[in-house]
């Protein structure tokens, strides 16, 4: 029995776009099986329920985050706050019920005009932010190119299994 969840939260209606909701549970579906197949759990496992929280917001919401957070005052198109960062997360989790992975927040503005500069479809790039955000939630970055090259594989691939096209190419 799967009992892993994503919990969404709609910040702004905006986001209320065809089936997003369900779309978001079948990618959060696809990166926990393709982590799990290819061992990327960086120690978390997968013996509990393994929940995360997506709320899709605007450009104001993430603009104040990344303010706060990233001291950058301005807008992103999603942001990522992994529990893995807090450096006992990993000791404690045999002490907790379920792992809670952590909080991504999207910008439907920022998301939307990208998706349109790009050509691409709307859902075509929530599910690439939304793989991005996850993969930081388990503890994956891209602070050097190594670490890029890395998470933009992985992204190709779960992307592909939803259908989806390479991001990266222009």
């Amino acid at each position: 029995m799967n009992n892993h969840c994503l919990d969404i939260i709609i910040d702004d209606d905006r986001w209320l776009v065809g089936d997003l909701k369900n779309f978001a549970q079948i990618v959060f579906s696809k990166i926990l099986s393709y982590v799990k197949k290819n061992n990327l759990d960086k120690g978390i496992g997968f013996d509990k329920p393994i929940r995360a929280c997506l709320c899709l917001s605007n450009d104001s919401e993430v603009q104040k985050l990344n303010a706060e957070f990233r001291g950058k005052d301005k807008t992103t198109n999603v942001l990522s706050f992994a529990n893995i960062d807090d450096d006992d997360f990993i000791s404690n989790l045999n002490l907790e019920e379920e792992v809670e992975l952590g909080d991504i927040i999207m910008a439907f503005e920022t998301v939307k005009n990208e998706a349109g500069q790009k050509k691409i479809s709307l859902n075509s790039h929530f599910a690439h932010l939304l793989i991005h955000g996850l993969l930081h939630l388990f503890g994956y970055d891209h602070q050097n190119d190594e670490e890029a090259d890395e998470m933009e594989n992985f992204e190709i691939e779960i992307l592909a299994q939803l259908g989806i096209g390479n991001p990266y190419i222009d």
